[in-house]
């Protein structure tokens, strides 16, 4: 079973910086598209960016110039630099990978959240 956990989360004041951390374990082979989600309370969750494993990338047009999405095939995590954060952004935010495991079994795996909160 290959999983994904997200890290970096937490409490952070309004035009400040957060870097989250998703490493996915388990019987991996191979790791395709990776990307990051909110969800706020109450709402659907969104496509915050993604990332192709060739390094190409997309942004919702909330957080273009803000946020940069990255990611290191070697240790099978993508990244998620956020800057001039804002209270909107506040949300559990969720990895999401396409893998496909060493049966050969290829799937868009969901990590389990990581929350942030911003003050204001």
């Amino acid at each position: 079973q290959v999983q994904l956990v997200e890290s970096g989360g937490g409490l952070v004041q309004a035009g400040g910086s957060l870097r989250l951390s998703c490493a996915a374990s388990g019987s991996i082979f191979s790791i395709g598209d990776m990307a990051w989600y909110l969800q706020a309370p109450g709402k659907q969750r969104e496509l915050v960016a993604e990332i192709t494993r060739s390094g190409a990338t997309t942004y919702a047009d909330s957080v273009k110039g803000r946020f940069t999405i990255s990611r290191d095939n070697a240790k099978n995590t993508v990244y998620l630099q956020m800057n001039s954060l804002k209270s909107e952004d506040a949300a559990v935010y969720y990895c999401n990978a396409q893998v496909t495991d060493v049966y050969v079994r290829t799937n868009w795996v969901w990590g389990r959240g990581t929350q942030v909160v911003v003050s204001s």
